[in-house]
């Protein structure tokens, strides 16, 4: 154990890209690598601005909008998944899709598709206007609602023997689903559950690394960009585990005086962060004093998602 004395840099396990996230990229350059520039990604690829400047600078080009791009166009849809109605807008527009859709995403797509046809209606936990949750509840036509908190439970007008089911949005924090599927199991005792917790292993890694880290430190630096649902859940859960936490996507935005004073200094980094940015912080931090980097115990990750086949043939 090292000497509480000595200035450190405490880094969580596992932090960083998730396979979904590596995947995506790896989904993007291999497109540019192929096809060469333009290649048109329907949003963020991921929630980050580093990752999306630095592919951005490659010749991806990110745009809300299908009509954005020219006729035959290759396009990616991002990690966080389309409706329905978006991948036949492709189809008609005759461009080229490969689909970076997050495989876990695509699980929870498909349980609502299944659902629905099992004649449920379909309750979503997650946040309104977020991407995953607009291509998840356009999956099908009707019969899905969305339920962003506790409250919203109350409010819903089914009766309690009716068929029910719940999904949830994958990068949501697990205390705060649980809070609203135990409302939801009280209010519909037969409410079916998905068969798989659909918050990914990544997300649950790493809020678990940030919940061993926490009480070892003094101040938590997140690397995540502020549109990055998980990364918000990482700083939200060090806060509320009582340490100071900030959210940071570039080194400049680091404040010294986050750090003054401070012996032990807590980092980790959403599921969307490279660990380039991660390394580029911790010397930020470095100028500010000398501190020490040691890595902490945790889950190693080995899950690896394949490409779509569309791409490797």
């Amino acid at each position: 154990m090292s000497d509480k004395d000595t200035a450190e840099i405490l880094m969580a396990q596992p932090r960083g890209f998730c396979a979904g996230v590596d995947r995506a990229i790896h989904i993007v350059d291999e497109a540019l690598t192929r096809f060469g520039a333009p290649i048109y990604v329907r949003h963020e690829i991921v929630h980050n601005v580093y990752v999306v400047n630095e592919l951005r600078e490659k010749g991806a080009v990110f745009i809300d909008e299908l009509h954005e791009v020219p006729k035959g166009g290759i396009v990616v849809f991002s990690a966080h998944g389309v409706s329905q109605e978006v991948r036949k807008d492709a189809e008609d527009r005759g461009l080229q899709v490969y689909d970076a859709t997050c495989p876990l995403v695509t699980k929870v797509h498909l349980e609502v598709v299944k659902m629905c046809k099992d004649g449920y209606t379909v309750l979503m936990i997650g946040h309104a206007g977020h991407p995953e949750v607009e291509g998840t509840m356009g999956q099908v036509k009707e019969r899905i609602f969305l339920i962003e908190r506790v409250a919203d439970v109350a409010s819903l007008p089914f009766k309690s023997d009716e068929k029910i089911a719940f999904v949830t949005q994958t990068t949501l924090s697990v205390d705060e689903t649980k809070e609203i599927v135990e409302a939801l199991t009280q209010k519909f005792p037969k409410i079916v559950q998905p068969r798989k917790q659909d918050i990914c292993y990544a997300t649950q890694n790493r809020q678990d690394a940030v919940k061993f880290m926490a009480p070892q430190v003094e101040v938590v630096i997140v690397v995540g960009s502020a549109m990055s649902s998980n990364s918000n859940r990482l700083r939200e859960l060090s806060e509320k585990l009582g340490v100071p936490s900030y959210m940071v996507d570039a080194p400049e935005q680091l404040k010294p005086e986050w750090f003054a004073g401070k012996k032990r200094v807590g980092l980790t980094a959403g599921a969307s962060a490279p660990e380039s940015l991660a390394q580029a912080i911790v010397a930020r931090i470095q100028e500010f004093g000398p501190r020490q980097v040691r890595n902490l115990d945790g889950v190693v990750e080995d899950v690896i998602f394949s490409l779509p086949k569309n791409l490797v043939n």
